[in-house]
């Protein structure tokens, strides 16, 4: 099991698996149901070592954790290459099927098409958006979609309505409101 030193620590390990199942836990030393479901996470991280297993310290990297949600313990994520997060889910000793599950289901080889994702966009923004955290991370600049040629709208045919010396019909709602409200005044004034 690796210990994650720092956010761009557990970027980098992410990115850097490719299409390997990587396994992270977010424990305490201090927190009971992490100490008695820790043995079982290393006979499992043995059990499978095609699947790396990342630990995140929650007492070292509190303010990292609290960036990517994580407010229970112990908590793990599952991540695969361009699939980005798998599942995440809490367990203990009594629910560790669970995490038995999650392997079972997520362990078998398999080929990503595309670029090792890692973590989501939203928490790599939150990420660099914490002030105690060095991390820094620009996001990535939204494409417009693409409008297909027969979706474009043409301008219709033939002048305009301000070319045919017309005023456009919002304005003349306007000067009609306009000239209602002048005689209006002219009644009322009596002239």
């Amino acid at each position: 099991m690796k210990e994650v030193t720092s956010a761009q620590d557990l970027v980098d390990s992410l990115l850097n698996a490719g299409d390997q199942l990587v396994v992270v836990d977010f424990f305490s030393p201090g927190c009971g149901g992490c100490k008695a479901l820790h043995p079982k996470t290393c006979q499992l991280a043995e059990m499978n070592p095609d699947v790396q297993f990342l630990q995140v310290n929650y007492e070292e990297h509190k303010s990292m954790c609290y960036s990517l949600n994580v407010h229970v313990l112990p908590f793990f994520r599952l991540y695969r290459g361009a699939h980005g997060r798998l599942c995440s889910f809490s367990c203990t000793n009594a629910t560790i099927k669970k995490f038995k599950d999650a392997l079972a289901k997520h362990t078998p080889e398999r080929c990503s098409l595309g670029p090792t994702k890692g973590l989501e966009e939203e928490e790599l923004v939150a990420l660099a958006a914490n002030k105690d955290l060095s991390f820094a991370y620009a996001p990535k600049p939204v494409q417009p979609a693409p409008v297909p040629a027969a979706e474009q709208v043409a301008p219709p045919a033939g002048p305009s309505r301000s070319d045919r010396g017309l005023p456009h019909p919002l304005l003349m709602t306007s000067l009609e409101s306009a000239q209602d409200s002048e005689e209006k005044t002219l009644v009322s004034s009596g002239r």
